[in-house]
């Protein structure tokens, strides 16, 4: 994937994560608020990387 569709991806994925959190939290679910912690864990990945991507040219 190239840097656009990295951090596409990953805001995506922080999106959906805060949600879930959010949702887990209200409804007492720590299985859901944690699945929420970690998808937003990888949108911040996904955007790391697509950093990387756009500072040495999609070569990665």
């Amino acid at each position: 994937m190239g840097e656009f569709t990295d951090k596409v991806a990953a805001a995506a994925n922080k999106a959906v994560g805060s949600v879930k959190e959010a949702l887990g939290d209200h409804n007492h679910d720590e299985s859901l608020k944690a699945e929420g912690q970690a998808q937003q864990a990888k949108g911040t990945g996904q955007d790391v990387k697509g950093s990387v991507k756009g500072a040495l040219g999609d070569k990665i």
